[in-house]
């Protein structure tokens, strides 16, 4: 009778188990964002990333931001204006460490490189910042989207009704590149990604108001070849222009305070973005 009872037992949780395999392995998120932050849950890919070398910087140039959001929030940012009046915007978008030291100074390069424009410092994760990869992958699934559109369209009211927008943003930021391009609508003026997500629905990219630049590595085991070819595709089918960049390189290769850094596909990378942003931002 034991056995009989263990048994039945034993049965009864495999079969709960097999069912929360596949759901796990088999559910489909609803968004391209969602599909990426499961990717945390993943432990070769938290694996993956490296803990990333400290970095200090204090910029001569920014200033933190504070406004007002459509869900009757508000969200912080770093903000740094331009030199003369100008409604040209880049919105930057941080990795899944969040808007630490390394976003701020690369934003100040651009900001000096790129000449007259306005850049604001999205911060999705509400001011929290990772410095592990466990941290990280917590604070990167617990984006609430709907919370993340609205920090984002807060931005695109702040840059106000006459704002030309252009988006950067590396790996979780290199998805929500694309993402804020697509809020930003009509005012949408380029988009970079740095082995982000693409948007999957070719009938959202059909909507999209600019051009897409992608730096994208071939040993990124993720957002991989595959995933960029269908990228690839997917524009193509519908209508809109992609340009893509594929390096002999790994996931995080353009941010120097990784241990896969890659000095080599950053420069080439970074000068294309640069030529693009300013094609984009005149």
């Amino acid at each position: 009778m034991k056995k009989l009872i263990l048994l039945t037992l034993f049965l009864g949780f495999s079969a709960i188990t097999f069912a929360q395999r596949k759901v796990v392995c088999c559910s489909n998120p609803s968004s391209a964002t969602q599909q990426f932050a499961m990717l945390a849950s993943n432990p070769a890919f938290k694996m993956s990333h490296k803990n990333p070398k400290p970095i200090r910087f204090q910029s001569s140039i920014g200033a933190p931001l504070t406004y007002k959001t459509p869900d009757g929030k508000e969200a912080t940012a770093f903000f740094m204006k331009a030199k003369k009046p100008t409604n040209n915007y880049l919105f930057v978008i941080h990795e899944w460490w969040g808007l630490n030291d390394y976003v701020k100074k690369e934003s100040e390069k651009l900001y000096n490189d790129l000449g007259n424009v306005n850049i604001i410092d999205l911060d999705l994760y509400d001011g929290k910042v990772a410095t592990t990869r466990e941290d990280a992958g917590k604070l990167m699934q617990a984006v609430n989207e709907d919370r993340a559109r609205a920090i984002v369209a807060g931005a695109i009211a702040f840059a106000g009704t006459k704002a030309r927008i252009a988006t950067i943003g590396w790996c979780f930021g290199g998805g929500w590149s694309l993402q804020t391009t697509l809020l930003a609508g009509k005012k949408a003026a380029g988009c970079v990604m740095y082995y982000g997500m693409p948007e999957q629905d070719v009938a959202k990219l059909k909507t999209l108001n600019t051009d897409v630049l992608g730096n994208f590595a071939n040993k990124d085991q993720w957002i991989n070849t595959k995933v960029v070819t269908k990228f690839e595709a997917d524009m193509k089918a519908a209508g809109k222009s992609l340009t893509v960049h594929q390096y002999d390189a790994d996931h995080g290769f353009a941010n120097p305070s990784n241990p896969v850094y890659n000095s080599d596909a950053t420069k080439d990378a970074y000068a294309n973005t640069l030529a693009f942003l300013k094609a984009h931002l005149k």
